[in-house]
């Protein structure tokens, strides 16, 4: 099995991960209640999608 001839300096091993991290998710206004809701799923806080309402509001 090949093994490296030299050691991977740490700037190389950074830039190589310079990519790997974690984005924040994608959130919008819902256009009818206002709160913060992931792009094309059910408002958590009204239960609409698309101007209609999908899932009965939470009491």
């Amino acid at each position: 099995m090949p093994t490296p001839k030299k050691k991977t300096t740490r700037s190389k091993r950074d830039m190589r991960r310079a990519h790997d991290f974690l984005t924040a998710p994608g959130v919008h206004n819902c256009p009818n209640c206002g709160a913060l809701a992931r792009p094309h799923h059910v408002c958590g806080s009204c239960g609409y999608y698309k101007n209609k309402e999908v899932v009965a509001a939470q009491a």
